[in-house]
């Protein structure tokens, strides 16, 4: 009984030390730290992001109680960004700026590694940030929830499918320690966390199981593309890259949700 013990408890260490990765939540303090922790801690990265969504969505609930829905999903939005301290925000802005002003694989890191942002990032931001929030600004209530708690843990696992496939590009960055390698084992944890609560919102029937079939495939879709596109251009991927393909396919699966609760349009 001891080994299955202390297997649940390193399990629940890796978990924690992801959290503290990637957001701002405080971890207790029997978590520890070890070097080689940090990775095996990415199979953890959706249910990272089950935790941001829940905290999101608690933050949207009981500001809809006061407030309009559009302001209660920016609040929630908001809060969201601040629990990560804009990461994976970031992440997609400066892969915006390196892969739009950079023509060849050195200047593209160059440019990605730089804290500044340019045109190319501000105007990716303001627009992926719109779309997301009239997204869901757009859906019921009940949808806005279940689209949080199925479009964070289910938009990470796509990023976590790059570290599990591609190569790191970087000789250092501050990602590498996390995203050196992952086992097959360690993906199929990350796939069942990322599933997990899409599934549990088609069987309660909150989301059609149409819609999230098609939440799967454009965040499956979002990786392959920005994934070969990274290979293409840097011949690998970085913490940045992860970024974005977090964001593009968190946006894509509020699309898709949304395509599903709104009426047919009739042409005649």
């Amino acid at each position: 009984m001891i080994k299955p013990v202390h297997a649940l408890i390193h399990q629940c260490r890796l978990f924690f030390i992801a959290l503290q990765f990637f957001t701002r939540l405080p971890i207790p303090r029997w978590v520890g730290f070890e070097p080689d922790w940090l990775q095996h801690a990415s199979r953890y990265f959706p249910l990272v992001g089950l935790a941001v969504a829940a905290i999101s969505s608690a933050v949207y609930l009981l500001a809809s109680c006061f407030l309009p829905s559009t302001v209660a999903v920016l609040l929630a939005v908001a809060a969201g960004i601040y629990l990560t301290g804009a990461f994976h925000e970031d992440g997609f802005a400066d892969m915006c700026d390196g892969f739009g002003g950079g023509y060849t694989r050195e200047r593209v890191l160059e440019i990605m590694k730089d804290s500044r942002i340019g045109a190319y990032g501000a105007i990716g931001i303001l627009c992926l940030l719109a779309i997301k929030c009239v997204a869901l600004a757009s859906l019921p209530p009940a949808a806005v929830v279940a689209a949080l708690l199925i479009a964070h843990p289910l938009s990470r696992l796509a990023a976590v499918s790059l570290i599990w496939c591609m190569d790191y590009a970087r000789d250092e960055g501050k990602a590498k320690p996390m995203a050196q390698s992952m086992s097959t084992g360690e993906f199929t944890i990350a796939t069942v966390c990322g599933l997990l609560p899409a599934i549990v919102c088609g069987i309660l029937g909150i989301v059609a199981w149409s819609a999230l079939l098609i939440a799967a495939l454009v965040a499956a879709g979002a990786a392959w593309w920005l994934g070969r596109t990274c290979q293409r251009r840097i011949q690998g991927y970085t913490g940045d890259c992860l970024g974005a393909v977090q964001q593009v396919a968190e946006v894509l699966i509020y699309l898709a949700i949304l395509s599903s609760v709104q009426p047919p349009v009739r042409l005649y």
